[in-house]
């Protein structure tokens, strides 16, 4: 898409793309776009995600180099891949997200956010 819309339209237009297909039995997938205050490179984004708990990062530059919802399915991880730049805004990033709604959907975020409030000091018996 973005090839093709450069070579059809114009070869400077701040473009933006994530080509997905569908459909999934099982499954979140999320095409994330984030700006930020600061400038933060791909290498930077893929360290402070891989060293997020429960996250995996699969970031490759090749056709097997993202994960699938497909892939994902059976799995407790979100999985983050395809971290590159975002032309159209300052200090913006793109990223592909996947995880399996029914292994890490809303009960065990919950549960898990519960765990580490209580981890943290800041729920607990009064």
């Amino acid at each position: 898409m973005w090839n093709e819309t450069h070579k059809m339209i114009d070869p400077e237009i701040a473009l933006t793309v994530t080509c997905v297909r569908v459909p999934v039995m099982v499954g979140h997938s999320e095409s994330v776009n984030i700006e930020f205050h600061e400038p933060l490179d791909e290498d930077e984004a893929r360290d402070l995600l891989r060293n997020s708990p429960g996250l995996i990062v699969i970031d490759q530059r090749n056709d097997k180099g993202y994960i699938t919802p497909k892939e994902a399915q059976g799995e407790f991880p979100v999985f983050v891949s395809r971290i590159r730049r975002d032309p159209t805004v300052e200090n913006g990033l793109n990223m592909w997200v996947v995880a399996d709604n029914l292994r890490k959907g809303a009960a065990l975020n919950a549960v898990q956010i519960a765990q580490l409030l209580d981890e943290r000091g800041l729920i607990g018996a009064r």
